[in-house]
């Protein structure tokens, strides 16, 4: 509930604006029954026809602007609804920017997107019945309580005890909803999952011809969140069923007690009509209140689930208010400092004591076998985790010391799996430098390697690229993600593993087109392909998170068993190749 004020706090006016306009609504419509049982009373007590006219025009003034209240108070209630969902989304989508890889792990791909949408339409849904149905009814209620009271004590009691019971039956019934909604968001996110897992990994499900397997484990999803929902929906059978019962009742107890009055004169046909009116009227709108009632567990579950992911403190997080003054550009662009790591699950470090310096216009290697650590030196270095002991600086300033944008903007990153963006191959090169023309595009397509396919291709730049890139090759994807970094014209390369997919002639081609466009930068290459590193001013070895060695090919050769090792099996692979 926290979470809906807070975002209903900026438009605090129109929302009540809304609660005005649809409680005139209401009112109207209880105002219109007191009329016709004037106009009935007036019409078997012999009164002439001009006071039965002038009643009907009261009545007609009345359903105009009851009408209008109406119209004008539902379009109220639907834009208060979508802004707070637009604001919420916003709120949403921002903060899972600034969540690391720990906290999607956390939270899951799957869920995120099943909070940005699909809950918070839950919570729009809600919002919007709650002010259209369940704010009036206690006006509605009281109103209706005086009104009949005025014209019939009995009656008055009789319509109270409906009441009551009407609501605690809601009661009941709500509680014993709320479980049954939790755990149909529960079943939502798995469906989201598998359904996620299965279109992003078609081709591994066929290429094992695991259909039958996967269509079992989604039919079995389906199933469970179809249970519950039929659970749940028996529930909204019981709560029909036995409002109209309520209803109905009352219709029936009213006519009995009135029929005697009416013959003894105590009372005239058209308050009877009233009343009953009042009493369908009040039973309607409680009989909606306590549809919107039980959707509102779900509602309060979708709530706590924003809530949770909105103020989740992320693992990372800016430790200064603003960036350093930009230091002077010398030759050590990057240091890891006695540098350690530790996932915040594992039992001992990842990374241990390393030591190393990135210099501007020199290449520097990482390799090691896998699961040694390489990929987390790149996260480290991007603060996608922060470093455990010691500290990695950039131009002499620990990054902790400077905000991530700041220490982002003077890097660029092309990661082991490389990811395009729906779109045009200009826009996803432009993605690093949204001013860059079309020569720098051509330019760093063509240090990448990845010119002349570009104009091999009919539209060019304007090329379609559909999302994560599944229209070209592995080594195509490659080479635009490392022409995308190149276009940027940072002070410091990290390629994470980014020439696996290469061939050796474009590997061999690319490094030599790299080593003279980053002159003036640091280069950071990840590998597990000795060749791709050979060349490198220094390279670092690493074996189960401990730096095993550091110096170039010759020296490492002479010096690093592991290195020999990693070069020597390599060596014998090509060759039995």
């Amino acid at each position: 509930m926290k979470l809906i004020l807070r975002f209903l706090k900026p438009h605090w006016k129109l929302c009540a604006a809304t609660i005005v306009l649809l409680t005139l609504d209401v009112m109207g419509g209880l105002v219109i029954p007191t009329l016709v049982a004037e106009m009935l009373n007036a019409g078997t007590s012999g009164a002439g026809a001009e006071d039965i006219v002038r009643t009907g025009i009261r009545m007609a003034a009345v359903s105009l602007a009851a009408g209008a209240c109406a119209i004008l108070g539902g379009y109220a209630c639907a834009v208060l609804s979508a802004r707070i969902g637009q604001e919420m989304r916003e709120a949403l989508y921002a903060k899972s920017l600034k969540l690391s890889i720990y906290d999607f792990r956390q939270f899951g791909t799957a869920s995120i997107t099943t909070r940005t949408i699909s809950d918070i339409t839950t919570i729009q849904f809600a919002l919007t019945t709650t002010l259209q149905l369940v704010v009036p009814v206690p006006v509605i209620c009281l109103a209706a309580m005086a009104l009949t009271f005025r014209l019939d004590v009995w009656m008055g009691v009789l319509l109270l005890a409906v009441i009551c019971a009407v609501l605690l039956l809601a009661w009941r019934i709500m509680r014993s909803a709320s479980p049954l909604f939790r755990k149909l968001q529960r079943l939502l996110d798995r469906m989201s999952a598998i359904l996620l897992e299965n279109l992003t990994g078609v081709r591994v499900v066929r290429a094992f011809c695991s259909e039958g397997r996967e269509e079992a484990r989604m039919i079995s999803a389906f199933s469970d969140y179809a249970d519950t929902s039929i659970r749940a929906n028996l529930l909204f059978a019981n709560l029909d069923g036995l409002s109209f019962f309520f209803i109905n009742f009352f219709i029936v107890a009213a006519y009995w007690l009135c029929g005697g009055q009416i013959y003894a004169g105590q009372i005239q046909i058209g308050d009877v009509t009233a009343v009953i009116e009042y009493a369908i009227l009040v039973l309607f709108f409680l009989m909606m209140a306590q549809m919107v009632i039980l959707t509102l567990p779900r509602a309060l579950e979708c709530c706590e689930r924003v809530r949770q992911v909105l103020d989740h403190t992320p693992e990372i997080v800016d430790l200064v208010d603003r960036a350093p003054a930009e230091a002077p550009r010398g030759r050590e662009v990057l240091a890891f400092r006695d540098v350690s790591f530790r996932f915040q699950d594992a039992e001992k470090d990842t990374l241990s004591h390393l030591d190393f310096v990135c210099r501007r216009g020199e290449t520097t290697a990482v390799i090691g076998g896998t699961g040694s650590g390489k990929s987390t030196v790149a996260s480290l270095i991007l603060r996608f985790h922060d470093v455990t002991d010691g500290e990695i600086q950039l131009n002499g300033t620990d990054i902790r010391d400077m905000t991530q944008q700041f220490l982002r903007d003077h890097l660029a990153y092309v990661q082991q799996k490389a990811w395009l963006f729906s779109g045009t191959i200009a826009e996803n090169l432009r993605y690093s430098r949204p001013d860059a023309v079309e020569e720098e595009l051509m330019h760093a397509a063509d240090v990448a390697q990845a010119g002349d396919f570009i104009r091999s291709l009919p539209e060019g730049l304007d090329a379609h690229v559909a999302q994560g890139g599944t229209n070209f090759s592995g080594g195509q994807k490659q080479r635009l993600s490392i022409a995308r970094a190149l276009v940027k014209r940072p002070e410091l390369y990290v390629f994470d593993d980014s020439f696996s997919a290469l061939d050796f002639k474009t590997d061999a081609a690319l490094r030599k087109a790299l080593a003279a466009e980053t002159r003036d930068a640091a280069v950071l290459i990840i590998a597990q392909r000795v060749s791709s590193i050979r060349h490198a001013d220094q390279i670092v070895v690493l074996h189960e998170g401990h730096m095993a060695g550091i110096g170039t090919h010759e020296e490492l050769m002479q010096t690093c068993k592991v290195y020999q090792e990693i070069y020597e099996s390599q060596t014998k692979e090509a060759e039995v190749s």
